[in-house]
This record gives structure tokens, C-alpha cells and sequence, in this order.
């Protein structure tokens, strides 16, 4: 059992039937389901936030066509990496065999030239580009290739998706389904998880692991109780910092309160500064809200320059209050920004 993949691999979907959330692209109805049906498949840019199933549907979509998949992270590839795919690509079609896909994760941390070095290969059809972002495409993709790629917007998985996908962890996993595990409350596991799919999975997983009992019963004390000695696991200078800072802007777009709440303490609990996250929401009022509800962005000016001439402790309770209102007025405004998006 010890040399199992983590639990959260375990769960992949392997085939859109055990594919859970993002109706509205995979549905019955749903337009990637019917690009998929079709067999024609353009280069698209998937759009969203983490641990939704962005790399996942990338994996079912290959195997459903039958279509060789390369994968790179952008975070670790350079041009050579991307040149390389390319070649291999060329070589497939000399060969006359099945054309690939390309999956970029964090497309958006490629460079303009490597974004440049995609264009040709796309243009003429050696392959299809799959690119996976949790950024605005309009903002970070080169218009060149943007023009080339169909966009499709990802949403954060609803609370019957999350529970949906604990409950099938519990019956159907190797390890679990040899486990009593009973969910009395949920609501912590939630939260923490901030909406991500695969972090839900990694925390329940170690929060089974260290209870080890038999017979266990998850109720929101025991989960924070479980949980509180990581909340200041927080590198600033490294990835856990960009995963904290990425989950605080997730929660808030994705109008989620206490979420949002969550990751702002455990930023302030780390000691960030409190005014990088008042910029970030700065950002966030002006870019993801904008004219939909120009007072967010009153409101977000004002956050910062308090902040600045307060300082802390006293400054957590104004930034508090403003991230709440931003979640709140990205939930008022979802469809607007949504829209925007999708034609930016």
C-alpha cells in the first residue's frame, strides 16, 4: 500500500462518465463534449482556477480521440522544451501517423518567445494546443496565438461536485473502502480545500492518515484541529507562497467568503505583508470587477492607503472587511465577468 499514488491521483477520471463538475462544457450539452464528439478538435486555452480538471479532461480528451498527448509545465520548460515538441510533432506527421496534442500547463508563465515558437506549428495544424491557466488569457497570451485558440472558461466545483467526489473516494478507493469513514460536518473541508478538487482529496487523505483509526468520524473541530499546525507552512519566497496568494484571488473570483476569509488569515498568520495583499486585491478590484461595480475599487484604493498609514495588527480587520466585499461583489457580478472573459 505504501507505494500507491497519492489519493488524488488515484481518483483521476479516466473517461468524462466519472468526470464530475463543468457541465456547461462537458454536459450533455455541453460544447466540448460535442467538439470531442465531432472528432474535430481546434487548439483551445482552458481557463479557470486550480484542481477543477483542466489537466484531467486534457488526459481524456487524447485518450477518447486516441491521440498522442505531450505534456509540458511551463513553469519547467524552456524553448528548447517546447522546439522539441514541436519536432516530434513534424516527425509524427512525416511518418503519417496520428497527430498529437500539446498540453501547457501554466501556459500563462511561458514567455513571448516560446508563445512565438508555438504559432507555426499551430497555423498549419501539426498539432493541437491545449494551454491550462488560471490567469485572464487577454493578459497574459501573446494576441497571435490567442487569435488561434478557442478559450473555454472553467468554473469552481459546486459543493455537491466535492462531496460527490469525497463519497466516491470513500466506496471506491483501494484504501478508504477498508475504512469506516463517516462525514458528519463538511464544512471545514470545504473551506480549507478553497474549491480545489485535488486539494480536497490530498487533505482528506492526510487527515485519514493521521487519525489511522478504523473507525473515523470528521467533524469540523476535528478537521482544524487536525489541520491548524500547518497554517503557517508558507514560504514567501517559494511555491507555497504563490499557491496561498493564487487560492486567496480563487476564492475571492469565485465569490467565496469564507474561503477567502481562510486564506487571508493564514497569509496575515505567516506574517505576509499586508500590503502586497492589499495590492493584489487592488489588482483584483480593477481587473476581475472593473466597471461592473466601480465602488469595489474605491473601496480596494482605500484598503491600501489605510493599510499602509495603520500598519498591523490593526490593518487585518480593514483587509478583512474589504476581501469579504470583493467576494461579495464578484458573486453579484459573476455573469458580467464571466462574459467579459469569454469575448476579451
Amino acid at each position: 500500500m505504501n507505494n500507491l499514488p497519492p489519493l488524488a491521483e488515484r481518483m483521476r477520471p479516466k473517461c468524462l462518465h466519472d468526470y464530475l463538475g463543468q457541465e456547461h462544457l462537458v454536459g450533455k450539452k455541453g460544447v466540448l463534449r460535442k467538439t470531442m464528439e465531432s472528432g474535430s478538435l481546434p487548439s483551445m486555452l482552458f481557463c479557470g482556477p486550480p484542481g477543477v480538471g483542466k489537466t484531467t479532461l486534457a488526459n481524456i480528451i487524447s485518450a477518447s480521440l486516441n491521440r498522442p498527448l505531450i505534456t509540458l509545465n511551463a513553469v519547467k520548460s524552456g524553448v528548447k522544451d517546447v522546439r522539441e515538441a514541436i519536432e516530434k510533432a513534424y516527425h509524427l506527421k512525416e511518418q503519417d501517423e496520428v497527430l498529437p496534442i500539446l498540453f501547457i500547463d501554466e501556459i500563462h508563465r511561458l514567455s513571448k518567445p516560446q508563445q512565438d515558437s508555438l504559432l507555426g506549428a499551430v497555423e498549419r495544424g501539426i498539432l493541437t494546443l491545449i494551454g491550462a491557466t488560471t490567469e485572464n488569457p487577454s493578459f497574459v497570451i501573446i494576441p497571435s496565438l490567442l487569435s488561434r485558440c478557442q478559450a473555454f472558461i472553467w468554473e469552481y466545483l459546486e459543493e455537491r461536485d466535492l462531496l460527490g467526489l469525497l463519497e466516491k473516494a470513500i466506496k471506491e478507493d483501494v484504501v478508504l473502502n477498508e475504512k469506516s469513514i463517516d462525514i458528519k460536518e463538511h464544512e471545514a473541508l470545504l473551506c480549507i480545500s478553497g474549491g480545489d478538487a485535488q486539494k480536497l482529496l490530498n487533505i482528506f487523505e492526510l487527515l485519514v492518515n493521521q487519525l489511522g483509526d478504523d473507525k473515523i468520524v470528521l467533524t469540523n473541530d476535528v478537521v482544524m484541529h487536525a489541520v491548524k499546525q500547518n497554517i503557517a507552512y508558507y514560504d514567501q519566497a517559494g511555491e507555497r507562497h504563490q499557491d496561498v496568494i493564487s487560492a486567496f484571488m480563487h476564492s475571492m473570483r469565485g465569490s467565496d467568503p469564507n474561503g477567502t476569509v481562510y486564506w487571508l488569515a493564514r497569509m496575515l498568520e505567516a506574517g505576509e505583508d499586508p500590503r502586497f495583499i492589499a495590492r493584489r486585491m487592488l489588482i483584483l478590484a480593477s481587473e476581475d470587477i472593473g466597471n461592473a461595480n466601480p465602488n469595489a475599487l474605491l473601496l480596494a484604493q482605500s484598503c491600501l492607503q489605510s493599510v499602509q498609514a495603520i500598519g498591523m495588527p490593526e490593518s487585518q480587520l480593514i483587509l478583512s472587511q474589504t476581501a469579504i466585499y470583493l467576494a461579495t461583489s464578484s458573486k453579484s457580478n459573476s455573469e458580467t465577468t464571466a462574459m467579459g472573459r469569454q469575448f476579451a
